[in-house]
């Protein structure tokens, strides 16, 4: 098969990555693997893995993008994939436009990917318009149930986003080179138990709740409290306003927060508990997957892919949505007397890659 994936870009974030992984998998397993997006620091590596990257500004959020239609359709007459696999919703507009002007007997397949809740709207309604739409969970599924009636339930297909193993192993122990090297950049992390919060820095990561949570553990002088990630310069002052929270709960001294860290497996192997404290529900929760995967406990809230990740791999860990207050119990208990990790998880690369192709498959087979 040739299959082209469309994205607006190739930088940072999950969709990012899992386009890459799959087009790796493409390649490797002898398909024609085509991306097409408006460039990015990760098409170096999408290339080196097998891929053909095409560069146009179809992510570019004007109506002048829409001068593009004949420019796509073009390029959908000339390269002639089998498949057409759209995941974000301004390129999806602009390659479906293109793809509908294409006779009928001569267009590619068509799939979407729902990734996340996204604000019901028939903008949004545009990633339930493939041939087959691929839900990256069950809580997906569900929300294009309940959000979008008209679309047949017979073309849903779930596809759980996972990771790799082999790159989250579990029972992995970061180096002691590692640890020395982090100790030395957070002294006050020194012989403590870490509980962490993964993450952007952003409203809807629930930093309140975590500092709440922190807080009410602070009589344990163990423990110590991880903020892991960045904030887009749009949200520095959302961060300004949570490190002052932090400050004026007199937890200075008890929460650090690291930055964007290029070593996240080491930190969540270094953790006794990882937090998803998310206020509204994510379609799938990579990070919390993440430290699963690699034997670490983690609590969170019981709303959307998470809570389907922890019914099925650490139920101990599901917590009342949006509750730290009876939340901070069942932390206590997990801090105290953990149970281990599943080893077994459903929730891997190779299962989402095959998923995938099945799915291409299905609908090629339908010629």
């Amino acid at each position: 098969m040739k299959v082209l994936q469309v994205l607006p870009e190739l930088n940072s974030g999950g969709v990012e990555r899992g386009t890459l992984e799959l087009g790796a998998y493409l390649a490797e397993q002898g398909h024609d693997s085509l991306v097409l997006s408006g460039g990015g620091n990760l098409v170096s590596e999408l290339e080196t893995a097998g891929s053909r990257h095409i560069t146009l500004p179809v992510g570019k959020k004007s109506l002048s993008t829409l001068f593009l239609v004949k420019e796509v359709r073009q390029l959908l007459e000339s390269e002639k994939p089998d498949i057409l696999h759209l995941r974000s919703r301004v390129p999806a507009w602009l390659l479906w436009l293109a793809w509908r002007k294409l006779p009928s007997d001569s267009r590619p397949k068509l799939v979407t990917t729902v990734h996340g809740f996204y604000s019901v709207s028939r903008w949004s309604e545009i990633m339930c318009r493939g041939e087959r739409v691929i839900c990256v969970s069950e809580s997906i599924r569900d929300y294009v149930r309940s959000n979008y009636p008209n679309t047949s339930d017979e073309i849903l297909r779930v596809v759980p986003r996972g990771v790799d193993p082999t790159a989250y192993p579990y029972g992995f122990e970061p180096s002691s080179e590692w640890r020395k090297q982090f100790e030395s950049e957070f002294p006050e992390t020194t012989g403590k138990r870490l509980i962490t919060l993964p993450g952007r820095i952003t409203r809807l990561k629930g930093h309140s709740d975590f500092i709440k949570i922190i807080k009410a553990l602070s009589d344990d002088l163990s423990l110590h409290g991880l903020i892991v990630g960045g904030a887009h310069p749009r949200k520095k002052e959302y961060e300004a306003e949570i490190r002052q929270a932090v400050a004026d709960a007199g937890l200075s001294k008890r929460i650090t927060f690291t930055g964007n860290r290029s070593d996240l497996r080491e930190v969540l192997a270094a953790s006794s508990l990882v937090l998803s404290l998310t206020r509204q529900p994510e379609s799938f929760g990579r990070t919390t997957l993440e430290a699963l995967s690699l034997g670490v406990p983690v609590a969170g809230y019981a709303l959307g892919g998470v809570k389907e990740q922890l019914d099925l791999l650490y139920a101990k860990g599901l917590l009342p949505p949006l509750d730290p207050e009876s939340a901070i119990p069942i932390i206590r208990e997990l801090l105290t007397d953990p149970p281990a990790v599943t080893r077994d998880n459903p929730f891997t690369l190779q299962r989402m890659l095959e998923g995938t192709l099945d799915v291409y498959s299905e609908l090629v087979s339908t010629n």
